[in-house]
């Protein structure tokens, strides 16, 4: 991986990554796509997500889409010597990443403290599920508990009917993450200005909670006055969401549309929205292409959607403009598509930059730009156990 031009706003920041599976590890990868030097320290036995995900040239699709564009070495923490090695790349960091249970980092001999004793400016991220110091702040806390915890299937199961489930994407991690973005670029901004680092406590439940627009029905008991859910219909070509509810979307057909009311006025309210209801569907059923269907709703001016497969994201056409599928080298003589970087700025680059990294594969590379480390040196760690390496595959 070469450094990243100057027209990226990162470049020149070293990252160290200990962290793994994806409130971290996604972090990270942003960092990177902004022209950081990311390098993930990964353990011996590597990051679980190794197991999960097509494979390609060695390298899984789960691990390979949060870790795109990093460099990694790895560095057994526990060996004789690990600490010292430790405390030298943090000399050289500008910030590191960890999701480890609060009291893990500590621990091993690597707590903010510690850290900070070393480099008075480095800038920690700790994400954890419950935050440092609090009462649960040593459960175990993947997304999918974040998500029970703080009602998100409860929510779920009650407005859909059905019985509680799990969310289909991790939005604990990813929230921690971007939140985590932010406090980290702000501590870099605030180092300007006082030379000193920051330590960052980012709590998945403090992420989630701040970013849930829904969260005051649920504080005020007051979902009674929400509006009617946009609800998913069947036309001729396909299933839309139409951002709208029912009401106003009778409205809309009968006054842009030209629909007819079949209803009478003695009817009750029930019976009215029934016999709408099976109009809209009638309506809907008779559009056979998907040109009928945006004709009907441009003309109504309403917001809808396709319930497109993932499978069929490449055809999305703002997708398809803005390139946000590309495709980059898939270490076996091919591509594979990752999603790009979300960041377009008016004059300076971002973009994922390579692809993920096998253990311990810029061991040699990192410690000697970072370290002024030859490889002998290098080989005399590996030969102590604090480095290791591991084929792909």
């Amino acid at each position: 991986m070469t450094a990243a031009p100057s027209n990226y706003p990162l470049a020149g920041l070293k990252v160290l990554d200990f962290s793994r599976v994806l409130a971290g590890p996604f972090a990270g990868r942003m960092l990177c796509d902004l022209g950081a030097d990311v390098v993930k320290v990964e353990p011996p036995d590597g990051d679980v997500t190794r197991f999960w995900g097509k494979v390609v040239g060695g390298v899984p699709g789960y691990y390979h889409q949060q870790n795109a564009g990093k460099r990694n070495i790895s560095i057994d923490l526990r060996a004789p010597g690990a600490k010292e090695l430790v405390f030298d790349l943090v000399r050289q960091a500008d910030i590191l990443l960890e999701n480890y249970r609060p009291d893990v980092m500590p621990r091993l001999g690597f707590g903010y403290e510690a850290l900070k004793a070393v480099n008075p400016r480095l800038i920690m991220l700790s994400i954890s599920g419950f935050g440092a110091n609090g009462p649960e702040s040593r459960r175990p806390a993947y997304a999918p508990i974040v998500h029970a915890e703080l009602g998100l299937l409860a929510r779920t199961a009650r407005r859909g009917k059905i019985p509680a489930h799990d969310l289909p994407l991790s939005v604990a991690d990813t929230n921690a993450s971007l939140h985590g973005l932010i406090g980290v670029l702000s501590a870099v901004i605030l180092r300007e200005r006082t030379g000193l680092g920051q330590h960052i406590d980012m709590a998945m439940v403090d992420a989630t909670l701040v970013t849930d627009d829904q969260i005051h029905y649920e504080l005020e008991d007051s979902e009674a006055t929400m509006g009617l859910p946009a609800e998913v219909w069947e036309t001729g070509a396909g299933s839309i969401l139409v951002s709208s509810d029912i009401r106003l979307l009778w409205r809309l057909m009968t006054t842009k549309l030209g629909v007819a009311d079949p209803t009478t006025p003695d009817m009750d309210f029930e019976t009215k929205i029934a016999v709408r209801r099976k109009v809209i569907e009638d309506y809907l059923g008779d559009l056979r292409t998907w040109d009928d269907v945006e004709t009907a709703m441009d003309r109504m001016n309403t917001a809808w959607g396709q319930v497109r497969p993932g499978a069929e994201l490449r055809d999305q056409p703002t997708l398809k403009h803005r390139r946000s599928i590309v495709e980059i080298d898939d270490r076996a003589g091919g591509t594979r598509p990752i999603p790009q970087s979300p960041y377009r700025f008016s004059d300076a680059r971002s973009g994922v930059r390579g692809p993920a990294p096998h253990l311990g594969e810029h061991n040699v590379e990192v410690l000697g730009e970072w370290l002024g480390r030859s490889a002998s040196e290098v080989e005399r760690l590996t030969a102590a156990g604090v480095l290791t390496s591991a084929p792909p595959g």
